[in-house]
């Protein structure tokens, strides 16, 4: 980014450079949000949406440092935004066409299982795993990021792998 855009930049140009948070921080922001979505696509526009609010809050943080961490709560919030709107959505449109069959998709072997058992769980309990085994946080720092404490971190992330050793039961060969 080697000329100034007049927009951003004079946001972050005594902190830091803006190329560089970006090149630092988005692709863990992006794998973030793609595993709490599960889609890539989707992902990297909330992780575009969730950086340039971040990036325009920048001078606001009391610690700089602390920008990965607000970047990431940014990202769950916008998933979680985003699975609220859908929720409201799916609401509506069941109403609008009673009795209309769903197409299951295809099973294509224990990840699209996992994906599939993952994308059921409740949006919390989901941001919950992802940021515990995904993003390898400790209870604390995924308690930060979705804004609770670590108990209850804890909880959302036994209930989600209770519900998911139900729904995918182990075979002998794994």
């Amino acid at each position: 980014m080697s000329q100034d855009t007049g927009i951003v930049r004079p946001i972050v140009a005594d902190r830091t450079d803006l190329e560089d948070l970006y090149v630092r921080h988005m692709p863990g922001a992006v794998r973030v949000a793609a595993l709490v979505t599960g889609d890539a696509d989707l992902a990297q526009d909330i992780a575009q949406d969730a950086f340039l609010r971040s990036v325009g809050r920048f001078r606001h943080l009391r610690q700089p440092e602390a920008f990965e961490a607000y970047l990431r709560r940014a990202v769950v919030n916008a998933c979680t935004s985003h699975f609220r709107r859908r929720t409201v959505e799916a609401a509506y449109l069941r109403g609008q066409a009673r009795g209309a069959a769903s197409v299951d998709e295809p099973n294509h072997g224990r990840r699209d299982e996992l994906r599939m058992a993952l994308s059921a769980l409740p949006a919390r309990q989901r941001a919950a795993v992802v940021l515990r085994y995904y993003a390898d946080l400790s209870e604390q720092q995924a308690g930060e990021a979705l804004g609770c404490s670590a108990a209850a971190v804890r909880s959302m992330v036994a209930r989600a792998m209770e519900t998911l050793r139900e729904r995918i039961p182990r075979s002998e060969d794994t």
